[in-house]
């Protein structure tokens, strides 16, 4: 029975807009876990005038205090016929296979980078770097596992890759973030009613003197009568 599912999924997922799907409904999902609804964007648009949409983006705060915003690009990739052939060469034990079908996965996980970051990175609207949300975590170990490619990614693409773990980790820490921000933003909300209180406050006093004096003169006080 096991093995007539996991048949069923392997179908499911030879279907590449099926397989598209459901990594962006996997991300989706974590978004909506952790995120509230105004905090990201679905189908954003990275470039004005331009018809390409990013699957999901971060509304992240501007530099001021005008409302203005930074969106994090976030597109869902899954290579699944490299990935699925290495898999098969591991079984095999064919260290020449392994190798070749590595080198092709490499080069496809480069090219989505380049993809990604030629489409969506565009400052100031977006950060000067997008996430590569990768659905699968045997996927993201065995990117991992390739020497000096994540910085490659980084350094030459301005992207980075996250599996469905760290990618909620990386939002858990951005909501922190959003968090500290807002108890700053209050903070200073609560400073400047403070210093407007006071300064009321002053204000009334001098009114509070001024009206006790002329009230003394029209009427005396009791030991004067």
């Amino acid at each position: 029975k096991i093995a007539s599912d996991v048949g069923g999924l392997k179908k499911i997922l030879e279907n590449v807009k099926t397989r598209g799907n459901l990594g962006e409904l996997l991300l989706e999902n974590i978004l909506a876990e952790i995120l509230s609804p105004e905090q990201f964007i679905r189908n954003a648009q990275c470039k004005k005038g331009s018809k390409e949409r990013v699957e999901f983006a971060v509304v992240l705060p501007g530099k001021d205090d005008e409302n203005n915003h930074v969106i994090l690009p976030i597109d869902s990739k899954f290579p699944k016929e490299n990935y699925q052939r290495l898999l098969e060469a591991y079984e095999t034990g064919d260290t020449v296979e392994i190798k070749n079908q590595q080198s092709k996965l490499v080069s496809s996980i480069k090219s989505f980078a380049k993809d990604i970051r030629d489409k969506y990175i565009n400052p100031p609207i977006t950060t000067d770097f997008a996430i590569m949300f990768l659905p699968a975590e045997g996927l993201y170990s065995e990117i991992l596992r390739h020497t000096g490619l994540f910085e490659t990614l980084q350094r030459d693409f301005h992207v980075n890759i996250t599996g469905p773990t760290t990618f909620a980790a990386l939002l858990n820490s951005l909501q922190m973030g959003f968090r500290t921000l807002a108890v700053q933003k209050r903070s200073t909300e609560v400073w400047k009613l403070l210093a407007a209180i006071k300064k009321n406050f002053g204000t009334f006093s001098t009114i509070l003197e001024k009206t006790t004096n002329k009230i003394t003169k029209i009427i005396p006080p009791p030991n004067t009568i």
